[in-house]
Parts: C-alpha cells; sequence; structure tokens
C-alpha cells in the first residue's frame, strides 16, 4: 500500500491538473461562444450561394458546363481535403472526421482510384501522414485558429483549383466536422469538385431552413449574361466559399468538443480526489490505531 505521503502527492497532483483543465475547459467555453457566432453566420450566405448555384446548374446545358459543374469523364485521382485542428485535448474531434475520410479513401483505393490527401491541421497531418504517408501531398498547419479568415480560405481553394486545372486531381471531396450543438459535431463529407447538384430533399431543406428567406420571386428568372458565363465565375467563388465555411465549422467544432473534453476530465479529477481522499484517511485512521495500539500494549507490560 502507497505511504501517506504518496497519497498526499497523488492527491495534491490530481488537484493542479483538475485546476488547469478546468482553467481551459473556461477558455474553450469563450471561443465556442466567438466562433459559434462566425459559423452560424457564415450559413445562410454559404447555403444562398449553393441554392443560386443549383438553379443556375439546373438551366444549364451539361455539354457546355464548365468542368468545374460536369466533372471529369474519366476519374483516376480523387483528392481529399480533411479539416482537423492543429492542438489536441479535444475528445475524439480529430479521430470521427479521419476515420470518415480514411473509410472513403480506402473505398476509393479498391475501386482503382488514385488518392491524394491534403490535411488542415497538424493533428491530421500526423493521422494520415501514419496511415497513407506519401499519399498525403500538402499539409496546412497554423491555420486553425479563432482568428480565421475569408483570405486563408481562399488561398487553399485557388491552390485547389490550380491543381485541378493543371491535371494533378480529377475530383475533390472535403471532410470536416459540423457543428451541430455544444454536445454535438458531426463528420460531414461533401463534394468540391464537381459541384454537387442538390437533390430534391436537400432543396427542399434549403428552402425551409430558417436562415434562408422564402420571399423570394416564384416566376421565371432570366440571367444576364447566361447562365454558363456566370457559372464560370461562381463556382471558384462558390469553392473559396465552402471552404471558409467548413474552417469556420470545424473551428467552433473543435472548440466545443474540446470544452466537454475539458470537463469530462475535470468531472473525472473530482471523482479520482475523492477516492485518493478515502483511501488516504482509511490509511491514516489505520496508522494511528496502529500507533495506539502498540501504546497500550507497552503500558500494559510496564
Amino acid at each position: 500500500m502507497a505511504s501517506l505521503k504518496d497519497l498526499r502527492s497523488r492527491i495534491q497532483s490530481v488537484k493542479n491538473t483538475q485546476q488547469i483543465t478546468k482553467t481551459m475547459k473556461m477558455v474553450a467555453a469563450a471561443k465556442v461562444r466567438r466562433s459559434q457566432q462566425k459559423c452560424e453566420n457564415s450559413r445562410p450566405f454559404a447555403e444562398k450561394l449553393e441554392k443560386v448555384l443549383v438553379n443556375l446548374a439546373g438551366n444549364t446545358d451539361k455539354q457546355g458546363a464548365p468542368e468545374l459543374l460536369a466533372g471529369r469523364d474519366n476519374v483516376k485521382t480523387i483528392r481529399i481535403l480533411v479539416f482537423g485542428s492543429d492542438r489536441g485535448l479535444c475528445g475524439g474531434f480529430n479521430g470521427q472526421n479521419a476515420r470518415l475520410a480514411t473509410s472513403y479513401a480506402y473505398e476509393q483505393l479498391k475501386n482503382g482510384k488514385k488518392v491524394q490527401i491534403v490535411t488542415v491541421g497538424k493533428k491530421q497531418k500526423d493521422i494520415f501522414n501514419s496511415e497513407f504517408g506519401d499519399a498525403v501531398v500538402k499539409s496546412y498547419d497554423d491555420v486553425m485558429n479563432t482568428n480565421i479568415t475569408y483570405e486563408v480560405a481562399e488561398f487553399i481553394g485557388t491552390e485547389m483549383l490550380t491543381d485541378f486545372h493543371n491535371g494533378d486531381c480529377d475530383q475533390i471531396v472535403m471532410f470536416y466536422n459540423q457543428f451541430i450543438s455544444m454536445m454535438s459535431q458531426t463528420p460531414t463529407e461533401q463534394n468540391l469538385i464537381p459541384f454537387q447538384l442538390a437533390d430534391e430533399e436537400l432543396e427542399k431543406e434549403l428552402e425551409d431552413h430558417e436562415y434562408i428567406p422564402l420571399d423570394e420571386p416564384t416566376g421565371f428568372v432570366e440571367y444576364e449574361p447566361e447562365e454558363g458565363i456566370i457559372l464560370k465565375e461562381l463556382l471558384p467563388y462558390n469553392l473559396n466559399m465552402q471552404i471558409f465555411r467548413a474552417m469556420l465549422e470545424s473551428n467552433a467544432s473543435e472548440h466545443a468538443a474540446r470544452m466537454m473534453a475539458m470537463e469530462n476530465a475535470t468531472n473525472n479529477a473530482g471523482e479520482m480526489i475523492k477516492d485518493l481522499s478515502l483511501i488516504y484517511n482509511r490509511s491514516r485512521q489505520a496508522a494511528i490505531t496502529a500507533e495506539l495500539i502498540e501504546i497500550i500494549s507497552g503500558a500494559e507490560a510496564v
């Protein structure tokens, strides 16, 4: 059995850890509120832009459509863009998204496709370097912070677009954690290139979404210039916007996951302190009882 000194040292160590996790929870709680606000503010514009593209694409002839919309007939190389965090201590935040992306990557490899991995965040880079090695072609570190800007998303999107036009990849799929609530962050798959037309269920969801007003004209909409020209301008912008939105969603999810992880760690530390304190008190009482027995036995011997 551990000595009383060792038990006191362990209790103090756990208390110090509990103070750290409690502080980290408070910091994460402050950050998640700001990140959540930015995330929710980006949703209306991103969803509205997607809906406009759906309407434009629906009136565009597939044969004359841009590659970003029509895609390529022979897809050989698929690029996977995975978002994560630059720091740890956020529970299963990185692991959940990595498992979804890894499962998709192995499925494509099984189908004879070549897979490229692009990571955003140091933790995802470590995971995929270990899992896929040379398949990780690019990594963006130290960009997942509270000061996420559109310029960063535009830089990533421009590089993705350049590689697509150069023939380095034929399709780009994005994986990120969508912020649902403080308790729930859902790993999400989204096709970036080619632009994925929404199905009827998704279109209805976009129309019924609380962020999108329903006061739109229901008649015929004539675009000037023609749809194809507008799509060539809007599709690259939409690519950047969807990456920006994914960064904000992932950032809010990270802080929420870290807050919950630190809350659980704080509670676990409290339980451990109770258990150690109980063991300490029992050991102390046992030691006092043993000393009293020795004193009484010595007095009786005299």
